[in-house]
């Protein structure tokens, strides 16, 4: 458990910091950076503990050993992409634009999350503490009650579902256009996003050795989910009006239509988004096929 909480601890404070629109969209520049303090901070920290853990592994067992060089630029790209997501201007776009918004949610569950999950942050984050501070970190994650729930947490249905409700519950106008106009319900709308997100890849790449999942089952989940948030980008793509009320001022002070902007947002779901789950299905279906044919040979 301990990688992936402490991924929580400092990457969500990070999504749920990001993009809370203040202002009216005549006063907020399209191009504003987010430099919000504990966005920033909780972000350099992340990348900071793991880039510790490694330069401390690999001084002790050797250079790319125990955590490969590409497991390490898998995770910088993960967090590249959480920067490009919550600090760049996409972030303050995102708050007049639904298309943007859309493109910073797929960036975040379908890019960032599954490349800091194939980062490792076990191993790295592990190491950048002390023998006796690693010592009692494993002994609290694996206890009792701790365990029992990343267990329930990190199992491949119950990450599939939480997910698939976070995605459809939030996409639900009311509490989208809510999310939008309160800082505290956007804050959670962007914490379940990324954490949900998280749980599934997890359990989808098979990085908890305690959830027995094959290539078949991590197929599914990546195809069943694929159907769910195409329909999903289909249902606003061919909404005949706009589905969220407070985008429709906004987008018409950009001189945008709202309809369409809300089409183009659903196209961002509905393909490329989707073709993610496509692509890493493919890879590990790949892979199956590669370690059979070595047997064979």
């Amino acid at each position: 458990m301990g990688p992936l909480a402490l991924l929580a601890l400092t990457l969500l404070p990070a999504a749920a910091l990001a993009h809370v629109p203040e202002a009216a969209p005549a006063a907020v520049s399209p191009w504003q950076w987010n430099f919000a303090p504990w966005l920033v901070g909780s972000l350099v920290f992340a990348l900071g503990l793991y880039l510790h853990g490694v330069r401390r592994l690999w001084a002790r067992a050797g250079q790319g050993r125990g955590i490969h060089g590409s497991t390490v630029a898998a995770f910088v790209a993960g967090w590249l992409t959480l920067v490009l997501a919550l600090v760049s201007p996409l972030d303050t776009l995102g708050g007049q634009l639904f298309s943007a918004h859309m493109v910073q949610h797929e960036l975040l569950m379908v890019i960032a999350a599954p490349l800091v999950v194939i980062g490792r942050p076990l191993a790295a984050w592990t190491w950048a503490f002390e023998p006796g501070v690693r010592q009692a970190l494993g002994r609290f994650t694996q206890s009792g009650p701790v365990g029992a729930v990343w267990s329930t947490l990190t199992d491949p249905v119950v990450a599939w579902g939480l997910h698939a409700l976070a995605l459809w519950l939030w996409h639900v106008p009311s509490f989208f256009s809510a999310a939008l106009t309160h800082e505290g319900l956007h804050v959670l709308q962007h914490a379940s996003f990324l954490g949900t997100a998280l749980f599934f890849w997890w359990a989808a790449l098979g990085h908890d050795a305690r959830q027995s999942i094959g290539t078949g089952q991590a197929v599914g989940l990546l195809f069943t989910t694929m159907l769910h948030t195409a329909a999903l980008g289909a249902l606003l793509s061919l909404a005949p009006t706009a589905w969220y009320e407070p985008y429709i001022a906004t987008s018409n002070a950009l001189g945008i239509d709202p309809v369409e902007d809300q089409q183009l947002g659903g196209l961002v779901m509905w393909v490329p988004a989707g073709l993610a789950y496509v692509v890493s299905a493919l890879v590990l279906l790949g892979r199956l096929l590669v370690r059979q044919g070595a047997a064979k040979a």
